[in-house]
């Protein structure tokens, strides 16, 4: 049986884990994120942050949440349009290029992730495409694919990149027939 107040201050602990996380992944990239420089932040030998968290894959997921809650937060209440959502999800993403990294080119352990949180994040896009969420997804690829591209810096260097998400939102916010 755990003593009273040793889960709190191991809950604290994970906290500060999580935190520490997020600045390092914010700061220098997924590949900085090692127990090693975890525990070195919080003043301890790596092997101690497993008596924290299980494994490196729980802190991961827990930015992973944070990272998702703030984007369903930056989404939410936004105008219902390709064009809108895609202008709020692009100024995220470029803000918090690492933790969009994150998101969305490594595998999600669904199992991690509280189901709700997904859903909240993308009904905006699934409003937008009027219900549709084969076509939100395929809104959402777009976006995606736009941001990594931009990230990249991939785009030819006299590309109105603007534009370019606005030929997409034309193609997106098209009213649709059935």
């Amino acid at each position: 049986m755990t003593p009273p107040g040793e889960a709190g201050r191991s809950s604290a602990r994970k906290a500060q884990l999580v935190a520490a996380a997020r600045h390092l992944l914010e700061t220098e990239g997924v590949e900085a994120v090692t127990i090693r420089r975890l525990g070195a932040a919080l003043g301890i030998r790596g092997p101690s942050v497993y008596k924290h968290v299980p494994d490196k894959a729980a802190i991961e997921a827990a930015v992973a949440i944070e990272g998702l809650t703030e984007l369903a937060e930056t989404v939410r209440g936004v105008p219902a349009t390709f064009a809108d959502v895609s202008r709020a999800y692009r100024t995220w993403a470029l803000a918090h290029p690492h933790l969009y990294r994150l998101l969305n080119t490594h595998p999600v352990d669904r199992s991690r992730v509280p189901p709700e949180l997904e859903d909240r994040a993308a009904e905006p896009l699934i409003v937008a495409t009027g219900g549709d969420r084969d076509l939100a997804r395929a809104a959402w690829a777009t976006i995606n694919g736009l941001i990594e591209l931009e990230l990249a810096r991939r785009f030819p260097p006299d590309t109105d990149v603007d534009a370019v998400y606005a030929a997409a939102a034309r193609a997106f916010d098209t009213p649709r027939t059935n």
